[in-house]
């Protein structure tokens, strides 16, 4: 029987949590790296058991960890980010420019088919990338060094479709009761159904009308659906982030995401209907999912 391994990264630690394919009872382990926030855990599809999480904390700035046996025992691995070449500016949120300057590991990406080959999206905006188990790291400066790069800068408003591989996009909010949000996933059998999370504001990072909805298309956009069975739609007031939702690959799609309130939220039918795993765990930044065979 198949087997599930959700991986949830939260401002106080990160939380290993699994299942077998009916995905109705839960075994959570954790907290790992107890105070730290853990922006972001992975695993390598060549070998399940392989695990990379970053973690940072104020005082004591990034660390990043691997595991070789599912999350049950950790070791810090390579820390050292240093930018390839001259180091140029790129605009801030206030729209002013900034010096580029590492600060933390937002996102992990193991390669599809060497366990030790893993990239890391950072802040400032670079990507690295080790092909030692994260040992060293080395900048891939081709994202950094675009033309374009200088004029970059976050945007959080409107769901963008592209359908050549990101040469032309355009808009479809369609329906949705707001264009603002983080966090959009795809289903892992139908390339037509996408979900969102739409969020109230920029200013106000919380769902709308005090209701957690997960909004889901089954046409590519313009067309969505509010998914509200097993969730709260009342005084509900939570945010839930860019890298804090995902799905797994089992015959009916599961789908999964973690809210700034703690809950961890799981559908075993591709969003029609929706349990906590958990309910109250610290800040959810991540979560990230596993289907082991």
């Amino acid at each position: 029987m198949a087997k599930v391994r959700v991986l949830v990264g939260t401002r106080k630690g990160a939380f290993v949590m699994t299942s077998d394919e009916r995905r109705k009872d839960w075994k959570v382990e954790g907290p790992h790296f107890a105070g730290w926030e853990v922006y972001h855990m992975n695993g390598s599809p060549a070998d399940p058991d392989r695990l990379y999480a970053s973690q940072s904390r104020g005082w004591f700035g990034q660390v990043i960890q691997r595991s070789d046996d599912g999350g049950k025992t950790w070791q810090a691995v390579g820390n050292e980010f240093h930018y390839d070449g001259s180091v140029n500016t790129h605009k801030w949120y206030d729209n002013s420019d900034h010096p580029y300057e590492f600060a933390r590991v937002w996102h992990l990406e193991p390669s599809l088919k060497d366990p030790d080959t893993v990239y890391a999206g950072v802040e400032d905006a670079a990507l690295f990338k080790s092909t030692d188990g994260a040992k060293t790291w080395e900048e891939l400066p081709g994202i950094r060094t675009q033309k374009s790069a200088a004029s970059w800068a976050p945007k959080h408003w409107d769901v963008m479709r592209t359908d050549d591989a990101g040469e032309m996009w355009h808009e479809i909010s369609g329906n949705l009761p707001t264009d603002f949000g983080f966090v959009i996933d795809v289903h892992s059998h139908e390339p037509d159904t996408v979900y969102v999370i739409p969020i109230k504001s920029d200013s106000d990072h919380f769902v709308p009308d005090g209701k957690l909805r997960v909004y889901r298309s089954r046409s590519g956009g313009n067309e969505w659906e509010a998914l509200t069975k097993g969730l709260p739609q009342k005084d509900c007031y939570v945010n839930v982030l860019r890298d804090a939702m995902a799905v797994d690959s089992l015959d009916s799609c599961g789908v999964y995401f973690g809210t700034s309130g703690g809950q961890v939220y799981a559908s075993a039918d591709a969003g029609d209907t929706w349990n906590p795993i958990v309910r109250d765990l610290p800040s959810v930044l991540s979560v990230q999912v596993q289907t082991l065979e």
